[in-house]
């Protein structure tokens, strides 16, 4: 049994950042980032995720030397890899994002007969899970979590990424563990005050909520048990790309060791103080440091 478990689309990410003229081309994908994390922290991790005939050899070898089993990626030819180009504003508060590519959305055949694991995470980025697949996926984990901002996002015809309130529900209501940011849990709740947003949420029989919150932090729900979260003074912020994934990968794999929950977020902020000083999921710390920053943050 995986400890812990990622399904979603591999992304091939364009970044366009404030103090560079040029793009920067990375891997990306929630998939990307909480598998790393989870791999650093010591924990086995898998993926389940689609790419296409144009997904670099050199990043799966890469994943792979890094310990994530991908035996649950499909690699199909004529497909293109989903690809994104994320531009972010001089404060970094902000980004525009635009959908080049797509690949096919995931179903439950893609998941091996065998496959289980003690938490597994759904992080769509383009719609690519269906709630048939995550009620499969149910009945494969101890835990289930999502992340809202996959099945919130709304794509016009130029590739230009907006938020939607008209997730499906069913997918939201089958997890245990929901990470969003701010503004997701306001667009999926109507609510603008954080508390009535998770209650909301809670309402719907998700037990933990995770709201992330850049950098000022974070918020922690579990069953109605309310936690802020302080961020670590990163030493730079050079990229927040992936930040709140990092996050997440860092909580989940604490959780599956029985960890207290307010320790587990401080793993996860330690973990996102990290990325953000470099470009890409290269940057992800090793296991050392993100604990030397998690206990920085417990003990504030």
């Amino acid at each position: 049994m995986t400890d812990v478990a990622v399904v979603g689309h591999f992304s091939i990410d364009s970044i366009l950042l404030p103090n560079l003229s040029n793009s920067t081309v990375a891997l990306g994908g929630a998939v990307t980032y909480v598998s790393l994390v989870a791999r650093r922290l010591g924990a086995t991790a898998s993926v389940i995720s689609r790419v296409g005939g144009d997904f670099p050899h050199v990043y799966t070898e890469w994943l792979k030397q890094e310990g994530i089993d991908l035996s649950g990626v499909v690699r199909i030819e004529t497909e293109q890899t989903t690809r994104f180009e994320l531009q972010y504003c001089d404060s970094f508060s902000e980004r525009a994002l635009r959908l080049k590519s797509r690949a096919s959305s995931l179903s439950p055949i893609d998941v091996p007969v065998s496959f289980c694991a003690k938490v597994i995470h759904l992080a769509p980025i383009a719609g690519e899970v269906s709630f048939e697949l995550a009620e499969l996926l149910r009945s494969r984990a101890e835990i289930l979590s999502l992340d809202a901002q996959g099945i919130l996002r709304s794509v016009d015809s130029a590739g230009n990424i907006s938020l939607s309130s008209t997730a499906d529900r069913r997918t939201l209501e089958s997890a245990n563990i929901l990470k969003c940011s701010l503004n997701e849990i306001q667009i999926l709740t109507s609510k603008f005050d954080l508390q009535s947003s998770i209650k909301a949420i809670h309402d719907l029989g998700i037990t933990t909520v995770i709201v992330t919150m850049g950098a000022r932090g974070a918020v922690l729900s579990v069953e109605g048990a309310f936690y802020e979260v302080p961020p670590f003074n990163s030493r730079t912020v050079v990229d927040p790309t992936g930040a709140g994934d990092v996050f997440v990968g860092g909580f989940l794999t604490e959780l599956v060791r029985g960890r207290d929950p307010f320790w587990c977020a401080c793993v996860g902020s330690g973990a996102a103080s990290i990325v953000v000083e470099g470009i890409g999921p290269s940057c992800l710390g090793e296991k050392e440091e993100i604990y030397r920053r998690a206990q920085a943050i417990f003990g504030k």
